[in-house]
């Protein structure tokens, strides 16, 4: 027989309105009728004892809301989006919030019918989702990560980069001079990428003639990545320093120096891009430039919205910054 309020009521010896409270995670509620703290452990407990689960079609109809949050993930095994999933699941799961992730899926059909209490979106730079992503928005929260488009309905992340980019490539040009750079053929193409374009107009800064054959592309995903830097780094002449454009192809750069038994960053140092956990607590730690604390903030983010603010669309901006970790450690002298 599957577990009911009466019973969780009883086992907790309170009324079935005190668990209804507890069980609806709004204890804290100023305006709710208070309930102690020794009350709200014996209802948890007494409902994680007999088993009980919430009816959660029943709640979503008496509250309009499904305690449901999808994350649209572009590349889940890039560690920028582990890291995006692991804060927000964490940070959910404490407030009762199921995060359910749309992973390397395109999110302009698969959210149609979706019902959720929030959705991030974390790539929306086509032709047309300005206008889609607006139509969703009279129907759903949407926070979308973006550096153009701006709240039309929906919130906008943002980074805050400046010249973030070329400080990456000025400090490994303090001490290279044979500078290599991993990154997307799109970045190249047309008019190039603000983090392509920080490799080529660094170099230009520091002096140092570009090289086509330092320059590796891949498709976005970590194996494609691993075998650019394999490529890059068995070279007679290879580059004594190497400029990935997100975190994890940086990661794979280090992977590769590894299988050459290279030594980072004596042989080879590494700068990526993104500031992402993973990178962070690898040894050796990731050099890196990104934002401050973006993973815990934008799961803060997403919970208020989740649990229904009603302040307008807004744009949620995260300033960028260097930071100078074990594989591209501060320098000490010129290699060439």
């Amino acid at each position: 027989m599957r577990p009911t309020i009466k019973l969780v009521a009883s086992e907790a010896g309170v009324s079935t309105a005190t668990v209804s409270y507890v069980l609806s995670g709004r204890p804290g509620s100023a305006s709710g009728p208070g309930v102690s703290a020794g009350t709200i452990e014996r209802v948890q407990a007494a409902a994680q004892k007999l088993g009980y689960r919430p009816n959660q079609a029943a709640r979503t109809i008496r509250t309009g809301k499904t305690n449901l949050m999808v994350l649209s993930l572009t590349l889940l095994s890039d560690p920028w989006s582990l890291s995006v999933s692991r804060a927000v699941s964490a940070a959910a799961q404490r407030k009762g919030i199921t995060s359910m992730i749309l992973a390397d899926a395109d999110w302009r059909t698969a959210l149609a019918n979706q019902n959720a209490d929030v959705v991030f979106i974390d790539d929306a730079g086509l032709d047309g989702d300005a206008e889609l992503l607006a139509e969703m928005a009279q129907r759903q929260k949407l926070v979308v990560f973006s550096e153009t488009l701006e709240p039309n309905g929906f919130d906008v992340i943002r980074s805050v980069t400046g010249l973030t980019y070329s400080l990456a490539v000025d400090h490994l040009a303090r001490t290279h001079r044979r500078i290599g750079c991993l990154t997307y053929p799109r970045a190249r193409a047309g008019g190039r990428s603000v983090r392509y374009g920080a490799y080529v107009d660094g170099l230009e800064r520091a002096g140092i003639a570009f090289r086509e054959d330092y320059v590796a592309e891949f498709v976005p995903d970590p194996i494609s990545a691993f075998e650019a830097a394999m490529t890059l780094l068995q070279r007679p002449d290879r580059p004594t320093a190497i400029y990935a454009i997100a975190d994890y192809a940086a990661i794979a750069v280090v992977h590769a120096a590894q299988r050459l038994q290279l030594r980072v960053p004596e042989d080879v140092a590494v700068m990526g891009v993104g500031n992402t956990m993973e990178g962070e607590l690898m040894t050796p730690s990731l050099s890196t430039v990104g934002p401050v604390d973006f993973f815990d903030r934008l799961a803060d983010f997403l919970l208020s919205r989740a649990e229904g603010t009603a302040e307008a669309p807004q744009v949620l901006e995260f300033p960028w910054r260097l930071f100078v970790r074990d594989s591209a450690p501060a320098a000490e002298r010129d290699r060439s």
